[in-house]
């Protein structure tokens, strides 16, 4: 598969760089999320984990999730009955279409 073995100490991580880079995501993920309310950051953190869990990779187009487990997690967005739409599914849907669309 191409891949390469690495080591690096646990006392300097700045010469890890996926790791920054995955720490400095996770950081930024969390402030536009949290804004001005810094102390709720252990509430939301385990939505940011599975978002960032779920999101696919842009150098191997598979979510961490796949590579672990061979699949994505279902959603709430796959638990919406698509045969009956409701408003909430309809704005949900809306949103989600927006959401892809941003990260395309």
């Amino acid at each position: 598969m191409g891949t390469h073995l690495k080591f690096s100490t646990t006392c300097y991580p700045q010469t890890d760089g996926q790791t920054e880079v995955t720490n400095r995501t996770l950081g930024t993920l969390l402030r536009v999320l949290l804004k001005k309310n810094v102390k709720g950051w252990d509430e939301i953190f385990p939505h940011v984990e599975f978002a960032f869990n779920w999101a696919p990779s842009k150098a191997s187009h598979l979510s961490l999730f796949q590579v672990v487990r061979g699949h994505n997690p279902r959603t709430p967005l796959d638990l919406t009955p698509i045969s009956t739409p409701s408003k909430f599914s309809c704005e949900v849907e809306k949103r989600a279409k927006e959401i892809k669309e941003l990260h395309a």
